[in-house]
């Protein structure tokens, strides 16, 4: 081993024993600032954009961003754990889309709570049998996801947060040969959002939706072939793993930049962080002109609309609900207004949540 070489790993080992200190310091105000709390609320979204906010601005890298937030958040997951292991509820089961965004949110510092579907992660997170739950709400390719729309609608819950995840297919089988396979299962927007790639290189394969990707992978993996044709799957890099499945093709949705959107359900409203969303839910009155005079004390008030999706709110034929999302906390002056004025021109007009905008 050459000097140089000895040298800077022992600069390494030095930097090491620093981070050691400094990371168990953290932990230690950590717990101290939960034993101040009155409020029993452990996780602070807010707090925690702004701290991964700040620390990806000052940085000078070579870490990029997207790492920091990765590194910085095991650290914060692990130390809000030392207060209380969060329980978060997910569809499952273990290697869903749903599992990595809420990795990519709260670490691995908590409790998994899998389930069977987007109606029960609602369900688990009211109940208090989970504290927090994470739900796809749209995807950049094929929209929004109707059914966590409908129940966004009627539920108590809170939206504190959200979580953009890039989304990368890949094709898994028990098979190595992809020439093999006759049958591909998947969820019904995943199949989609691979549209292209199938035809052109499995045009004659019959596809079929299962309720996630996880689950297809789980069918092949439990899936005995009798008649010398195989199946495969759809799904994450993660779920090959977790299922020992031959990854046959990687990266095989159609757009590149591919992205699902996921929010974060709670039973208590969230403090502003400084980069805020405010998510609502409305209906105008029947008359001509409503839905511009609804909208209008949002521009006069300044209040940018980063999204407008329509629902039928199943109540009658033809009647609709308007899902908003605007930049800003419904605590920030000019927000709240606009919203108060908005409520005297809707027939009904629910608030969401606010929440801190997304952090890579």
């Amino acid at each position: 081993m050459s000097d140089e070489l000895k040298n800077l790993r022992n600069k390494i080992d030095s930097i090491d024993e620093q981070l050691l200190q400094l990371v168990n310091e953290r932990a230690k105000l950590a717990r101290q600032i939960g034993e101040l709390k009155s409020d029993g609320v452990i996780y602070r979204p807010e707090r925690e954009a702004q701290i991964l906010r700040r620390l990806q601005e000052n940085s000078k890298g070579p870490l990029s961003a997207e790492a920091l937030g990765y590194i910085f958040r095991a650290v914060m997951s692990n130390c809000r754990a030392l207060e209380k292991e969060l329980s978060i509820a997910f569809l499952g089961p273990l290697g869903t889309y749903s599992e990595e965004a809420a990795l990519k949110q709260f670490g691995q510092g908590r409790n998994a709570v899998v389930c069977g579907s987007i109606d029960e992660v609602f369900r688990t997170v009211e109940a208090k049998q989970a504290d927090y739950g994470v739900v796809p709400v749209e995807n950049s390719t094929e929209g929004a996801i109707g059914l966590t729309l409908d129940l966004l609608l009627s539920t108590s819950l809170k939206v504190c947060g959200e979580i953009t995840l890039p989304i990368h297919h890949c094709l898994l089988s028990k098979q190595t040969d992809i020439s093999q396979i006759s049958h591909i299962f998947s969820h019904s927007q995943s199949l989609a959002q691979c549209h292209e790639w199938l035809n052109k290189n499995l045009p004659k394969v019959e596809c079929e939706a299962v309720t996630s990707n996880a689950r297809a992978a789980q069918m092949i993996h439990d899936l005995v072939a009798t008649d010398g044709t195989f199946a495969a799957a759809i799904a994450s890099k993660r779920a090959a793993e977790l299922f020992n499945l031959n990854l046959l093709a990687e990266n095989i949705e159609d757009d590149a930049k591919n992205t699902t959107r996921f929010l974060v359900l709670a039973n208590h409203d969230v403090a502003p962080s400084g980069k805020d969303k405010t998510s609502i839910v409305m209906t105008s009155l029947n008359k001509p002109g409503a839905m511009v005079e609804l909208l209008e004390p949002l521009s006069r008030n300044g209040v940018s609309m980063t999204k407008f999706e329509s629902r039928p709110s199943k109540q009658g034929l033809w009647d609709y609900v308007f899902f908003v999302d605007l930049e800003g906390h419904i605590t920030d002056a000019h927000v709240n207004k606009a919203l108060q004025e908005c409520e005297e021109r809707a027939s009904m007009l629910k608030v969401l949540g606010s929440y801190p905008a997304a952090v890579i």
